[in-house]
């Protein structure tokens, strides 16, 4: 799922693209997409871009009104798998994957959706006042002081994974880039908030910073002047998410993982829990009271880590 980073990126690619450029149709493909019918989706055409900005992991198109029009704004929340293509105008929308296009004079924007399961959406709302019901309330993370960022993360005794992750909490981050922040932070996933120390806290507030910001710098060097088109769930340059089995590229540790239902969380067990394995839920209802407590256990197992299955967890 695009995080702060992949959607700031997004947004900025829009901005060169489309702003202050009228929308000359819309064409929805996909029944699924479109999640409001009051005004139409015909009311956007003709209207003019006049800003690009983001509620949460959602990107907002501001749809300026004219003679005492309300402004119109169109909410993208592109999920797991949906993405933006900028193509030429009047692109074709892709038979299995699209779900919509939006044409201007210079070109059109696609929406795309991979995957059997559509769940990325589409909400056309009348005025500033509607797009309170969009936002979670989660403290901006490259926005909020040091004390505001501290008063955020322990108002609830949650794992600083939750914590990262919970948009009520703080507003753009998910799965991949909490998992990325923890790394650097070197803290445990599964450490309460209620448990950081003052030199944790003033630690992760640094990591998150330093680790979107630096992301956000890195994507926006590769996309350059054009529009993000790999925009993935996970990145060659990550250190933790999505390196499952792979050596962490401070201390050599292999990374492991915890699985929740279909959520990975992955972890240096080195770096951020002192040597101590996870109980991932899966594995341990197999293996109940032999499930390893070390890394070194772990890897006395003959490879028994990677032999076993992951079962859904119940």
């Amino acid at each position: 799922m695009p995080e702060l980073p992949e959607i700031t990126v997004y947004m900025e690619a829009l901005e060169r693209h489309i702003l202050g450029q009228s929308l000359t149709g819309v064409r929805i493909q996909s029944a699924s997409l479109l999640k409001t019918y009051d005004p139409a989706i015909s009311t956007a055409e003709g209207r003019r871009v006049d800003g690009i900005r983001r509620i949460g992991k959602r990107i907002v198109w501001e749809l300026g009104g004219e003679g005492g029009e309300e402004e119109l704004f169109l909410v993208f929340h592109l999920m797991i798998s949906g993405r933006f293509r900028w193509r030429e105008r009047q692109a074709s929308i892709p038979k299995k994957l699209g779900h919509a296009a939006f044409d201007f004079a210079a070109g059109t924007v696609l929406l795309t959706e991979a995957g059997t399961k559509k769940r990325a959406s589409l909400h056309l709302v009348r005025g500033e006042d509607s797009l309170a019901a969009f936002a979670r309330g989660g403290a901006e993370p490259l926005e909020v002081s040091r004390e505001g960022f501290r008063d955020a993360l322990v108002r609830e005794n949650r794992t600083l994974k939750r914590a990262l992750t919970d948009p009520r909490i703080f507003s753009g981050i998910g799965n991949a880039h909490s998992g990325e922040i923890l790394r650097s932070a070197k803290l445990s996933p599964v450490k309460r908030t209620s448990q950081l120390s003052q030199e944790e806290l003033d630690r992760l507030y640094a990591a998150t910073r330093e680790s979107l910001l630096g992301w956000i710098e890195r994507l926006r060097a590769e996309v350059g002047a054009g529009f993000p088109e790999k925009v993935t769930a996970f990145h060659p340059a990550m250190k933790a998410h999505g390196r499952y089995g792979e050596p962490c590229p401070e201390c050599g540790s292999t990374i492991q993982r915890i699985v929740y239902a279909r959520n990975e969380t992955n972890y240096c067990p080195t770096c951020q829990t002192g040597g101590k394995l996870l109980r991932d839920r899966a594995l341990s209802l197999i293996l109940r009271e032999d499930w390893p407590q070390t890394l070194d256990e772990l890897e006395g197992l003959d490879g028994l880590e990677g032999s076993l299955p992951v079962l859904p967890a119940k």
